[in-house]
């Protein structure tokens, strides 16, 4: 099998490839970030992903590159990672009671230029969550590098009344079905 990098230094996304059991380098892609004017939540998602990808892939010879990318939507605008305690809690208090969109893009870019892509939305509904119980949360859990300000796989899933998607491991930064799926496609032996 070939190399296979991911362009990500996100724990999150580490442990959740680790899971298909293949050999991986990790490569932290320099990209920027910022939304451009006007650009949808979903379209930025996959835009971050294929410049992600391809970032690493321009140096990696003959290896291929994961990308992922990871936007939260909440009225048709998009949701960055918190960064701090007041923007986690002032987040959380526009979500409460509220529906949020979560598109997670991949890209897997080949050394040959071919590039493979999917996007995942989940849709998290909410449940109505007071001053208390968010500040007590975002004390306790600190999701502060977490796209819409909450970790579903700890604490955060209790800030819900639903979760609705077709692959559980997208809300946490990288769609597995889909992974597994692209990487079968570029002849890697994935499960």
């Amino acid at each position: 099998m070939p190399p296979l990098i991911l362009a990500s230094t996100s724990s999150y996304r580490r442990a959740l490839l680790e899971r298909l059991g293949l050999a991986f380098a990790i490569a932290r892609p320099e990209v920027d970030e910022t939304p451009r004017p006007g650009e949808a939540p979903a379209a930025l998602a996959v835009r971050l992903a294929r410049a992600k990808a391809e970032a690493v892939a321009a140096g990696a010879g003959d290896a291929w590159t994961i990308g992922s990318d990871q936007v939260a939507e909440l009225d048709g605008r998009p949701l960055g990672k918190p960064g701090t305690a007041a923007n986690a809690i002032a987040q959380l208090r526009a979500m409460s009671g509220r529906e949020v969109r979560f598109h997670t893009a991949l890209c897997l870019a080949g050394p040959d230029g071919h590039r493979l892509e999917h996007l995942d939305l989940t849709v998290v509904r909410f449940r109505t969550l007071d001053a208390d119980e968010i500040a007590r949360y975002v004390e306790r859990e600190q999701p502060l590098d977490c796209a819409g300000s909450f970790k579903c796989e700890g604490l955060g899933i209790a800030l819900f009344e639903a979760i609705d998607n077709r692959d559980p491991t997208a809300l946490i930064g990288l769609p597995l079905i889909a992974t597994a799926r692209l990487l079968r496609e570029a002849g890697f032996a994935a499960p």
